[in-house]
């Protein structure tokens, strides 16, 4: 694992220990970025938000980074974080549904164990008619891939079967559930359903569930829970604004680049953000359509990602190794790093690509938080005051203690 400026936790692909020890679980200077952009988005809000916000700038910064210590405990973490956009082909990508329901419904696959006990699958990515006919004779025209079925009667059938098991650890379908759809006696022992979207990434899907979770906090003007969404909510919002958090290619491992993901988001906003950039961004505007705003989100990141990789792959020839990474002392620890020069070279030469993006992280941040707060009725929060209490205290606890465990759930560079 990194410590990387929008999600990764520890710079270990970028650092080489020269005591050959291991690092801490949570050096104090990580998670540097979502605790800036978190914090500097406060001072984007309108007068009738602020105060509230200012208010608890503390818990709104040092929760930023909850979601990157939750994938420690839980594998539904991880996609939350990215989304593997160049899976789905070409951009603007319009074969992987917009909706949450129905992306998932077009990237899960049903399979049957007939009577024999095979393996069969029956829906999903590859499905041939031979397969359909061998398990139920089914005729032409009845099978799924001739269209027998409606999309409609299949999405209907998915959201009452398969969707409400998203979080168990298998999805079992009722055979006659499945018969009932294809109208067709069904022989078989079992039938069960697999997720193939979620191993490349949720995160816009993500981001327009939170907004409506946040929106609903403001409504009941549940205190905590305003507070903990708009933390966790900057998180993901920060996530999407990363080029490589839209590509298969997440950490320069199919390009030979490994370790560029921590140099593009942790290095460079580490050595510059405070120094250089103009964190004063304009006032929150309203989100109008949350769906097509986060999407959008996503794809301009995914737009800069070639620019990203050739780019560093470029300036690395120019220059001796010696030239691209230098010692540095950190926590009392001697690490190997990019060199100061080279990183200034680098974001030069993607002219200002990595603080225009800081800069919208913020913007986006600020403008989540206020639309939820337009969307619940603009609640009057003067009132509302915020002390943990037990429940709250023992997940942070939990939380910590499954980040000193040390063992991440789903990708080892998880974006």
């Amino acid at each position: 694992m990194k410590i990387q400026f929008f999600s990764c936790l520890f710079l270990l692909s970028l650092t080489c220990f020269a005591n050959g020890t291991d690092p801490s679980p949570e050096p104090d200077w990580g998670f540097f970025g979502h605790r800036r952009i978190n914090r500097l988005a406060v001072f984007a809000l309108p007068p009738e938000l602020i105060p509230f916000y200012k208010q608890n700038i503390e818990y709104i910064t040092e929760h930023a980074v909850d979601p990157d210590k939750r994938r420690y405990a839980s594998r539904h973490e991880g996609p939350r974080h990215f989304i593997d956009l160049d899976q789905y082909g070409k951009a603007p990508f319009p074969d992987l549904p917009r909706g949450w329901n129905e992306a998932l419904a077009r990237y899960t696959d049903v399979f049957v164990v007939d009577l024999q006990g095979d393996t069969i699958k029956i829906i999903g990515e590859g499905v041939t008619r031979y397969e359909n006919q061998r398990l139920i004779g089914l005729d032409n025209n009845r099978t799924i891939n001739n269209k027998g079925i409606s999309w409609k009667d299949y999405q209907s059938f998915y959201n009452e079967n398969i969707f409400p098991q998203y979080y168990e650890e298998s999805w079992q379908i009722a055979p006659d559930s499945l018969a009932k759809l294809l109208g067709t006696a069904l022989p078989c022992r079992s039938v069960f359903a697999e997720d193939r979207l979620s191993e490349h990434g949720v995160l816009p899907y993500n981001l327009l569930h939170m907004q409506r979770r946040l929106t609903e906090a403001f409504y009941t003007r549940n205190v905590a829970a305003i507070l903990r969404l708009s933390a966790e909510i900057g998180h993901y919002i920060g996530d999407a604004h990363v080029p490589l958090h839209t590509t298969k290619n997440y950490n320069g491992q199919l390009t030979d680049q490994i370790g560029i993901h921590a140099f593009w988001e942790s290095r460079i906003p580490e050595l510059f953000a405070d120094k250089a950039y103009d964190n004063f961004v304009g006032v929150a505007e309203y989100i109008s359509n949350p769906q097509d705003y986060y999407w959008k989100m996503v794809l301009a990141s995914n737009s800069l990602v070639d620019s990203v990789l050739l780019i560093e792959k470029r300036l690395k020839q120019t220059l001796r190794p010696d030239e691209q990474f230098c010692f540095e002392e950190r926590l009392g620890v001697t690490i190997r790093t990019q060199c100061t020069a080279f990183a200034q070279a680098y974001q030069e030469a993607m002219r200002g690509m990595v603080e225009t993006r800081w800069r919208a992280s913020i913007q986006a941040v600020s403008n989540a938080w206020y639309s939820a707060w337009i969307d619940a009725g603009k609640p009057d929060l003067r009132k509302l005051s915020f002390k943990p209490d037990e429940k709250e205290l023992e997940e942070i606890k939990a939380l910590e203690a499954g980040l000193k465990k040390g063992k991440i759930q789903g990708r080892e560079h998880d974006n």
